[in-house]
C-alpha cells in the first residue's frame, strides 16, 4: 500500500517509452488518478498532436504543452508527459513542485523497434532532425530533470510498474 501523502507522479521519456501505458498500470497499482498531457492537449485543441504540427509546427505544437502542462493542478495523479515536455523549463518546474519525476530510460535501438509511425506521430522535433539526434538531444534533459530512472528496455508493465512503486517507497 501507498503511502497517503504520496503526491503525484511524473512519467518523461521518449516516445514509445511506455509513459502512457505504463501511466494507467501504475495509476491503478497506486490507486492514483491517471493525466495524460498529449490527451490534454488534444481534447483542448480539437485535435491530433500531428495535425497541430503540421498546421502550426513543432515549437507551438512545444508551446500548447508548455501551456497545458502549467494549468495542472492536479493531487494523486500520475502524469504521462508528451516526450518534449522537456524542453520546457517552466513546465518542468511546474511539474516538480507538482511530482516525483521519473525517467522511463530506453535504449535507442528499443525505442527504433517500438515507434514505426515517426512520421505520423506527432513527434516534435525540428524540420530534417533525425530521430538520433533528437534522442541525444532529449536523453540530456530528461536526465537533468529525473528524480528516479528506470530501466524501461525489458520487462512487462506490472514489473515495471512494481519496480517504480519499490523506488518511491525506498
Amino acid at each position: 500500500m501507498m503511502p497517503a501523502d504520496l503526491g503525484n507522479l511524473t512519467l518523461i521519456g521518449m516516445p514509445g517509452a511506455g509513459k502512457s501505458t505504463l501511466g494507467v498500470v501504475l495509476a491503478k497499482r497506486l490507486s492514483l488518478g491517471f493525466v495524460d498531457t498529449d490527451v490534454l492537449i488534444q481534447v483542448n485543441r480539437g485535435k491530433a498532436l500531428q495535425q497541430i504540427l503540421d498546421e502550426a509546427g513543432y515549437l507551438e505544437l512545444r508551446r500548447i504543452e508548455e501551456e497545458e502542462i502549467l494549468r495542472l493542478q492536479v493531487e494523486r495523479h500520475v502524469i504521462a508527459t508528451g516526450g518534449s515536455a522537456v524542453y520546457s523549463a517552466a513546465a518542468m518546474a511546474h511539474l516538480q513542485r507538482l511530482s516525483t519525476i521519473v525517467f522511463l530510460d530506453v535504449a535507442f535501438d528499443e525505442i527504433c523497434r517500438r515507434i514505426h509511425n515517426f512520421d505520423s506521430r506527432g513527434i516534435a522535433c525540428a524540420p530534417g532532425q533525425s530521430f538520433a539526434d533528437l534522442y541525444q538531444e532529449r536523453l540530456l534533459l530528461y536526465r537533468r530533470y529525473a528524480e528516479i530512472t528506470i530501466d524501461a528496455n525489458r520487462g512487462g508493465q506490472e514489473e515495471l510498474a512494481e519496480r517504480i512503486a519499490d523506488q518511491l517507497l525506498a
